[in-house]
């Protein structure tokens, strides 16, 4: 029985309540003090006598305005609902504590282990999972969250530790009293990343963790709140098209139509008709249509490659842009669209307009907002992020979490990416789709061994450099194996990699000097 007395704020109450229950020889299960001086009391069952003679008794001790009867004490209730909550949950939950053993575990941590609460509790977790040290992670004197990959019972998860600390009475200082770890699946994330990538804006899905890619984004966001055309400039790769999306999500028109035209797949023939529409009869066979423009009424359209419109086509696009008209072919009309134009370009627009091959009015015209993406190479925070986002998504149709061995990150880091964000991805696709194991090497990395050039490499010859030839290539030589031994940090490896043997490479390691902190022995000489 569960008893809510409400009372005055008074020193002393709860102790006159109890003396109350002492005179009714009621053994006390549980008291509980709630806000603005409510008790409760825990108290087992009474008959009904017994209980009609206490309650005016409890309500004669000063101070307490009313007594009733609850379903449950309040902390009965948080700890039920925490309960139901973690029992509900899909992903495996275990508390332990700080010995390492199980204290609870829930509905689908139990059933991975196929043990019941009484089998698995007091047992020390270290038993079932593999890939981290639990008890020495217990024992550190600091404890910080960790994120990692944990194999329990055979399956790979990614793991979220978080600390359980209670400060100690003593001196306020924290105690460590165990930790809970919540298990996630392949599975479970890839459908988590579907959802967030269908409800998330489209800036949230551009990893941007440079300086560079963080400022572009801060413009952009300012520039899709107005309606003035934007020119997005970049190589190949880049994330042009990306980009363009996200301004049409974050501008006014986001519930409108975004619809693209890649203006250098557009056959000249049909270009027109592709734009701007045309009417029945306008041509033999022609039947009535709308142009990108009419569809898009409201919303955005993005012509992708501007510069590769045809200049006739260009005459008509920038009446367009000037005064919201044009004609459809074939009609005598004209047509009024109100719709947001995003341009983008891998393009010298300037030198185009220097050689007559893009008007210079029409470049004026869409050059009033313009963001240029920068290469990857440029943006090098980014690259790990963004291989780690890919990997992710790669695979998790496989069911499986892979990651990236320092070397393979050293790797992607130092590597000048030509393509781009695109050849990233590609590569990785391709590098997850034929990885075997869990852990994701150098070697599994398939890059196309004509990049590998004097600017790939960051040496440039001077041309007025006085050396010798020999001189020239010991420089050169220097600069490569300098380069690609944190990513091959082994002469076997780095052999195998520029295809000489490993003998060779250690000799040439050790006359250029390049050598880790890691390779230097007691008499500092380099142990590959």
């Amino acid at each position: 029985m569960r008893l809510q007395v409400l009372c005055e704020n008074r020193m002393g109450i709860a102790h006159e309540i109890l003396d109350v229950l002492v005179q009714y020889k009621i053994d006390l299960t549980g008291i509980e003090t709630g806000p603005d001086g409510q008790i409760y009391l825990h108290i087992p069952n009474l008959e009904f006598e017994k209980f009609q003679d206490l309650m005016p008794n409890i309500r004669k001790v000063g101070g307490v305005t009313d007594v009733s009867t609850i379903a449950y004490m309040p902390q009965e209730r948080e700890r039920q609902e925490l309960l139901t909550l973690v029992r509900t949950l899909p992903e495996p939950i275990i508390s332990i504590d700080a010995r390492g053993h199980i204290i609870v575990a829930n509905y689908a941590a139990k059933r991975i282990f196929k043990l019941s609460d009484e089998e698995i509790k007091d047992r020390p977790l270290k038993q079932w999972i593999k890939g981290f040290n639990i008890n020495k992670w217990l024992n550190q004197e600091s404890w910080e969250p960790q994120t990692t990959y944990i194999q329990l019972k055979n399956h790979t998860y990614l793991c979220d530790i978080m600390p359980i600390s209670l400060p100690e009475a003593s001196d306020e200082e924290a105690v460590m009293a165990g930790a809970v770890l919540t298990f996630k699946s392949p599975s479970r994330l890839g459908k988590q990343m579907i959802a967030f990538n269908q409800t998330a804006g489209e800036f949230d899905m551009i990893i941007s963790e440079s300086p560079l890619m963080k400022k572009l984004i801060r413009q952009a966001k300012k520039m899709s709140q107005l309606d003035a055309p934007v020119l997005i400039t970049g190589a190949t790769g880049t994330g042009k098209n990306l980009l363009a999306k996200a301004c049409h999500q974050h501008s006014l028109r986001r519930d409108k139509p975004f619809l693209t035209l890649n203006c250098g797949s557009l056959p000249k023939e049909v270009a027109e008709s592709e734009l701007f529409g045309q009417t029945e009869g306008a041509f033999e066979g022609a039947r009535e249509s709308k142009g990108i423009f009419e569809q898009a009424e409201g919303g955005t359209v993005f012509l992708d490659e501007i510069g590769e419109l045809d200049l006739s086509l260009q005459t008509k696009f920038l009446g367009l842009l000037q005064n919201g008209r044009f004609r459809k072919v074939g009609a005598e009309q004209e047509v009024r669209v109100d719709v947001r134009i995003i341009c983008s370009s891998q393009q010298n627009l300037v030198k185009k307009c220097q050689q007559g091959t893009f008007r210079q009015d029409l470049y004026y015209r869409l050059d009033v907002l313009s963001l240029e993406l920068p290469a990857l190479r440029d943006r090098p925070l980014d690259i790990l992020p963004l291989a780690e986002h890919f990997i992710a998504r790669f695979s998790e149709p496989q069911k499986k979490f892979f990651t990236l061995s320092k070397p393979c990150q050293n790797l992607l880091t130092q590597y000048q990416w030509p393509g781009n964000v695109r050849q990233l991805e590609n590569t990785l696709f391709k590098a997850v789709t034929l990885l075997e194991g869990d852990v994701m090497e150098p070697e599994d990395i398939q890059l196309p061994e004509n990049d590998v050039s004097f600017s790939s490499f960051g040496y440039r010859l001077d041309e007025n450099f006085s050396g010798s030839l020999d001189e020239a290539v010991k420089k050169f030589e220097s600069e490569i194996l300098r380069r690609l031994y944190p990513a091959y940090p082994s002469s076997r490896l780095l052999g195998r990699k520029l295809g000489i043997s490993h003998t060779a490479i250690a000799n040439k390691l050790r006359d250029y000097g390049i050598r880790r902190a890691s390779d230097k022995n007691k008499n500092g000489e380099v142990s590959c």
